[in-house]
């Protein structure tokens, strides 16, 4: 008799995060033959990252479906008060980043923590909890119930978005407002609604683009000095050929390093051209440059199985556990707006931006936080195998 494999060996996943893992590494090692990080030994505090990720993604295997669905209220109220604790904490225990009040100090020598990251995971948890106990509320939807819905959804999402808009941080904040848009959409509210909000959200946004461009400095004076480099990236997004040569460094040396790569790269240890934070933010120029088109094309496949799996296992979860379905559709928003951003901003399609390459990027808080959220995806795929096999037996 052949030996039954084990629920929770998920093979495919498995073999993704392995892929994910080893390209990082092989990445940030070639980022750090620049002499600026000299002093640092990145690739080992990656491993580091990672093992601690792959800590917390084996501890949630020893939770069910109904522990964290009835755990997500909570564990939104902590992400939420974690928040509150980094904005009225003095200097001493929360620094600054670039004028923005985003870090808890390292407690342990190199270790600092970004709650924002954490909170990501914790909003589409509990967002995914409010949609299913919503739906079975209200089994026949109507204008009247999905408008109820949709402003349970913007609460939920506009109480971690107003907190960390008050650091600043504007990017990771336009995160959350990413994912709360595509979880409307996977919610299944009706389009008039969805339609209505695009054309008023579409309208503000257009008002603020079209403002910052024809008058920046007003909109310099508006924003302040702190946030001065923002409006200036803005500016270098929509029309390179009229910023300052400073403003338009980020773009250049980007290009320099993907066109440089061609087709097949310079190999390990070839690249030349200087990126600034070149072992987060610009990972995939690095990628390019020295795997060239093979190499960047290799990491969008790697995304793209992921985000396929998350569609396939979002679907079929859906007839089991209704909000662990939902929490797929708000992982794989989470994924998408990183992949898009990160990588849209090295090709000039997007402004440049912080956000960083999902599990690829250098970076603590980036690292474990995405593989927390894997840990969950994974303990949802041996749940979506156990009730799958129980149904045909």
């Amino acid at each position: 008799m052949t030996k039954k494999q084990s629920y929770f060996v998920q093979t495919d996943l498995l073999i993704l995060i392995v892929l994910f893992m080893v390209t990082s590494l092989i990445a940030i090692y070639n980022a750090a033959q620049f002499e600026q990080y000299a002093e640092e030994n990145f690739v080992m505090k990656q491993i580091v990252w990672f093992s601690v990720g792959l800590l917390f993604a084996v501890s949630v295997q020893f939770l069910d479906m109904e522990q964290l669905y009835k755990g997500a209220v909570y564990i939104y109220a902590a992400g939420i008060l974690a928040l509150v604790i980094l904005y009225v904490s003095p200097s001493s225990i929360a620094y600054s980043v670039n004028g923005a009040k985003s870090w808890f100090n390292a407690i342990i020598p190199g270790v600092s923590i970004q709650p924002a990251e954490f909170v990501k995971l914790t909003t589409i948890l509990y967002l995914s909890v409010v949609i299913s106990k919503h739906k079975q509320k209200f089994e026949e939807s109507t204008l009247k119930s999905d408008t109820m819905l949709l402003l349970k959804m913007v609460g939920v999402t506009l109480l971690p978005v107003g907190l960390i808009m008050l650091q600043p941080d504007f990017g990771t904040a336009m995160v959350y407002l990413f994912i709360l848009g595509m979880m409307i959409i996977f919610a299944g509210i009706s389009w008039k609604i969805i339609l209505s909000l695009v054309a008023i959200v579409g309208t503000f946004l257009s008002g603020l683009l079209i403002f910052i461009v024809q008058f920046p400095a007003l909109a310099k004076l508006i924003a302040g000095p702190s946030r001065h480099y923002q409006i200036d990236r803005i500016l270098t997004w929509f029309d390179p050929t009229q910023s300052t040569e400073s403003a338009n460094w980020h773009f250049d040396r980007a290009y320099m390093g993907l066109g440089s790569g061609q087709l097949t790269g310079k190999g390990l240890g070839g690249a030349e051209v200087y990126y600034p934070e070149a072992q987060t933010d610009f990972i995939f120029s690095i990628i390019g440059e020295t795997f060239g088109f093979i190499g960047g094309s290799f990491v969008i496949l790697l995304y793209f199985l992921l985000l396929y799996k998350l569609v396939t296992l979002g679907l079929n979860m859906y007839k089991f556990v209704s909000f662990a379905s939902y929490f797929c559709f708000g992982f794989l928003s989470l994924i998408l707006v990183h992949v898009f951003q990160n990588i849209g901003m090295t090709i000039g399609v997007m402004p440049v931006t912080g956000i960083p390459l999902p599990l690829i990027s250098y970076g603590g808080s980036s690292v474990m936080a995405t593989m927390l959220g894997v840990g969950l995806i994974y303990r949802i795929a041996v749940e979506y195998t156990i009730q799958n096999d129980y149904l045909f037996k």
